[in-house]
C-alpha cells in the first residue's frame, strides 16, 4: 500500500459525506421548486371590469409599468400617500378599484406593491422602496389586505399611520403612536372577526376598529370568490364607498 492511499475508513466517510450532500442538495432544490410552484400557480387575477373602470376614470392616473402600481389624483395630490400591500397570491391590480375612491375623492396617492413571488413575507424591501415611487408625497400611511396587512404592520414604524384591510398584526405595536385603522368584514371567513379581536391587544389603545356589515374577505378586492371565505351581502359599489369613507377619515387624522 502506498503512503498516499486513503485508509478504507476514510474512503467510506468520504462517500457518506458525498451522499449526504447530494441528498441535502436535492431536498433544497425540491423545496425551492415547490415554493416557486406554490407562489405562481393559482394567483387570483384582477377582474377586468372594475380595473377597466379605474383606467377609464379621468380623475385617476394609473401607472402599472414599474415595480409598483401607482395611482395618482389627476387634479393634484394632497401630500398624503398610502402604500398598500396585497394579500397572498392576489394580483395587485385587483385592489385598484376598491382604493380608487381615496385617490379620486381625497386626492391621496396610492402605491400598490408587487410582492416578491406574490407573497408579502418574501418581500424584504423597506417602506422607502415603495414611497420612492411618489417623491412628491410627504406623509405616508401603510396598509394591506390579509397577509399583506401582516407585512404592513412590520413596515408601519416607518410610516405615520397603519390601515388593516381584513387583517391583523403578528407583532406588538401597542406602544406606538401610530394612527391605526382596522377594517374587518362581518362575513370574512379567513381573517374572521374573532381573529381580529384576538389580536386587538397588539394595536394601540386608541386604534379605530370597524367591522363592515356584509363584507367578506374577498370584498376588499376584485378577484372573485376565495376558498374558505364567507358569502358577502354588500355590493362592490357600497364596499368601495365605505372603504373610501373610512380610509379618508384616517388620512385626515394623519394629515392633521
Amino acid at each position: 500500500m502506498t503512503s498516499d492511499a486513503a485508509p478504507p475508513r476514510r474512503r467510506r466517510l468520504r462517500r457518506v459525506l458525498v451522499w449526504i450532500g447530494s441528498v441535502l442538495g436535492g431536498l433544497i432544490a425540491a423545496a425551492v421548486v415547490a415554493v416557486l410552484i406554490y407562489a405562481n400557480v393559482g394567483v387570483m387575477a384582477a377582474e377586468p371590469g372594475p380595473l377597466q373602470a379605474v383606467r377609464d376614470d379621468p380623475a385617476i392616473v394609473l401607472d402599472d409599468s414599474g415595480d409598483s402600481i401607482v395611482m395618482r389624483p389627476a387634479s393634484g395630490a394632497s401630500g398624503v400617500g398610502l402604500v398598500f400591500v396585497p394579500g397572498a397570491k392576489v394580483d395587485p391590480l385587483a385592489y385598484a378599484a376598491k382604493l380608487s375612491g381615496i385617490v379620486a375623492d381625497d386626492h391621496v396617492t396610492v402605491v400598490i406593491t408587487r410582492p416578491v413571488l406574490n407573497l408579502a413575507f418574501f418581500d424584504l424591501r423597506p417602506l422607502s422602496a415603495f414611497t420612492s415611487a411618489a417623491p412628491e408625497v410627504t406623509t405616508w400611511l401603510v396598509g394591506g389586505h390579509s397577509l399583506g396587512g401582516v407585512k404592513a404592520c412590520q413596515l408601519a414604524p416607518d410610516a405615520s399611520g397603519l390601515v388593516l384591510f381584513g387583517s391583523y398584526c403578528a407583532g406588538d405595536l401597542s406602544g406606538s403612536s401610530l394612527t391605526v385603522l382596522s377594517i374587518g368584514g362581518s362575513e370574512d371567513g379567513l381573517s374572521t372577526p374573532q381573529r381580529i379581536a384576538d389580536a386587538r391587544h397588539l394595536l394601540p389603545a386608541d386604534a379605530s376598529m370597524v367591522e363592515i356589515a356584509g363584507a367578506s374577505h374577498a370584498s376588499f378586492g376584485d378577484y372573485g370568490a376565495q376558498p374558505g371565505d364567507g358569502t358577502p351581502s354588500i355590493s362592490d359599489a357600497d364596499m368601495t364607498t365605505r372603504l373610501t369613507e373610512l380610509v379618508g377619515t384616517a388620512v385626515a387624522l394623519v394629515a392633521g
